[in-house]
């Protein structure tokens, strides 16, 4: 096997996982702390990517661009949590997800109208286009390494915040007793509030580095959606740490298992066989790896600590 193939996916992998990981700790800050099934994320992660690609071509600056698309899905997520997920907090998780599912066809409808259905392509700037040679033979993309990056600086930001911070310790305390944090005076509404747009903004923050790569449309959230759930089981539901290492691990398997897995079949299947049953398999592994997962430790590989 090529070793410089194996390293390039491998890369790959680690950038769609720390992708993932900024949709994943949105999603398991807001459903440890606020108890709440949010199907709409994967539409925060869209209007990211709208808000972003509108910015930089109204603008012409990148930077820009990212920063206003950024604030702009901040805002977004404010205001869908004060008007929209207040209510939900002490329902059943059943009509939280019939809700947030409303929300989805929503912001659907919302940028067709807004941007049409056809899909938007990004153009990058010239200084973060090209390739980066990292060693003889292995010539990487610029903009994934800068997504690399960016994503492990905003993980160790979101470790220091959570650990390390006032903040953080009305987070954690919110996730573990809700009545006492209320109790000692913390307005626990405002605090939800700021989770949420939080992870609102981590979510917004993925939707716009991943414009330039993928396709900006309507539904794009939905697919990415899946895989972030897989993600929080495997990792723990409510935990950061777990995030992130469910992420990783999911990017990885998916990656490698597309690349890998049909070649490896052809070694002992036939060619027919191989071409067959390498993509069915490989759109599988991270399902699988899930139920293996769920099958030693129900609780994922690092559950929130009670």
């Amino acid at each position: 096997m090529n070793f410089v193939l194996v390293l390039e996916q491998t890369l790959n992998g680690l950038q769609l996982g720390v992708m993932l990981f900024l949709m994943a700790a949105g999603l398991t800050l807001v459903f440890g702390i606020m108890n709440l099934v949010n199907l709409a994320h994967g539409s925060l992660y869209m209007v990211g990517a709208y808000l972003a690609t509108y910015f930089y071509q109204a603008t012409g600056s990148y930077p820009l661009g990212v920063l206003l698309g950024l604030a702009g899905t901040l805002v977004v997520g404010i205001a869908v949590e004060v008007l929209a997920l207040r209510t939900l907090y002490e329902r059943e998780h059943l009509d939280q997800v019939l809700a947030t599912f409303g929300l989805i066809l929503f912001f659907n409808e919302l940028m067709a109208i807004l941007w049409g259905r056809a899909a938007i392509y990004t153009t990058l700037p010239d200084y973060l286009s090209g390739h980066v040679e990292l060693f003889a033979g292995l010539r990487y993309p610029l903009y994934r390494l800068v997504i690399i990056a960016v994503g492990l600086a905003v993980a160790g930001l979101l470790w220091f915040v959570v650990a390390r911070t006032r903040l953080g310790m009305l987070i954690r305390a919110g996730a573990s007793n809700r009545a006492m944090v209320a109790a000692l005076g913390v307005n626990v509404r405002l605090l939800y509030t700021l989770v949420f747009g939080f992870g609102a903004a981590l979510a917004g923050l993925a939707g716009l580095m991943s414009g330039p790569i993928h396709v900006v449309q309507p539904g794009m959230g939905e697919l990415i959606l899946i895989e972030v759930f897989v993600v929080i089981v495997i990792g723990g539901i409510g935990s950061i740490r777990g995030a992130l290492a469910g992420a990783l691990i999911v990017g990885m398997a998916d990656t490698l298992g597309r690349a890998f897995v049909r070649p490896m079949l052809a070694t002992v299947l036939s060619t027919t066989a191989a071409d067959t049953a390498g993509p069915a398999l490989s759109s599988m592994l991270i399902y699988l790896l899930m139920a293996i997962v769920l099958a030693l430790k129900p609780q994922g590989l690092f559950p929130a600590r009670s």
